[in-house]
């Protein structure tokens, strides 16, 4: 959640939240709730680009036959690795492309030896030397108290059944030839062993994992007596933000004022950064009256 705020002195006259609102009271393991956004971003894309369907499969049989793949920087690609090219592809402004384009350079010789193009590209879509810190405490910061760890809630979620069809044996319950489903912004337990700026902080990971002293983030009361206006940008199709909770949250906060809207992703400030900046600006300060 990026935040502006407005000041004179100490005190704050306006607060915007660009791109939705965090979860709140419940916390990560409503990373569930997720799941069923993450999927509809996969329908969407392989809709977008039906070909794909076969080229995926064709590049996830590889990996289940050959085992994992070097890259260029010294990572592995395995088939959970292949899945994870949606972090940063699926739900954002230009994703859908950029995962296709990249789809596109896999082969050398297809089906015997994937490209350095396509294992570099690999390498920058899962590129976390710049950040790791964002991996290791991807679902920690969440932790709201209540004596709860993270305990790798995306993992838990994805692997409990196999509801959305996030199947790495490729035989999921969606028939012989269904497509193979991308996950989206979610770090998982793998990554630490395959990627290789993250393998150092495997440690650390998993301590924050398994922590369960957290203090409380949200006090409800508190916000329930806000005096601050804030307005917030709640995208309805937001794949890394559920839009139900964010609205939960929201209606937490007294006085906060939500635009629903489909026209952006979750990269709506990127996109459109002046037209989204402007519509909470007006709604804080009255512009845009209530209807």
């Amino acid at each position: 959640m990026r935040v502006a705020k407005r000041r004179t002195g100490s005190a704050v006259h306006g607060r915007f939240a660009s791109f939705d609102t965090a979860p709140g009271e419940r916390g990560t393991w409503d990373v569930r709730e997720a799941a069923g956004k993450i999927k509809t971003q996969n329908v969407k894309y392989y809709k977008r680009f039906p070909g794909d369907v076969g080229s995926v499969r064709g590049i996830a049989e590889f990996l289940r036959e050959k085992g994992p793949q070097q890259t260029p920087n010294g990572s592995r690609l395995s088939l959970r690795g292949l899945q994870a090219l949606g972090f940063s592809n699926l739900g954002v402004s230009g994703g859908f492309e950029r995962l296709h384009y990249l789809l596109e350079t896999a082969w050398d010789v297809e089906g015997e030896t994937l490209s350095y193009s396509f294992l570099k590209g690999v390498d920058d879509a899962l590129a976390f030397d710049t950040n790791p810190l964002y991996a290791v405490a991807h679902e920690s910061i969440y932790c709201n108290g209540g004596g709860e760890p993270s305990a790798w809630a995306a993992e838990t979620a994805l692997r409990g059944g196999g509801t959305y069809g996030f199947d790495t044996s490729l035989e999921c319950d969606f028939g012989e030839k269904a497509p193979f489903y991308f996950t989206g912004e979610m770090v998982f337990p793998f990554m630490f062993d395959e990627i290789s700026a993250l393998r150092p902080l495997k440690n650390a990971a998993n301590i924050l994992a398994t922590k369960t002293d957290w203090t409380v983030l949200y006090d409800a009361d508190v916000l329930n007596e806000n005096t601050v206006p804030v307005a917030c940008a709640s995208y309805t199709e937001d794949a890394f933000v559920d839009w139900d909770l964010a609205n939960e949250t929201a209606r937490e906060i007294l006085g906060a004022r939500v635009w629903s809207t489909s026209e952006y992703m979750h990269s709506g400030i990127r996109e459109d950064g002046a037209v989204v900046f402007s519509k909470l600006l007006a709604m804080v300060r009255g512009d845009d009256p209530m209807r």
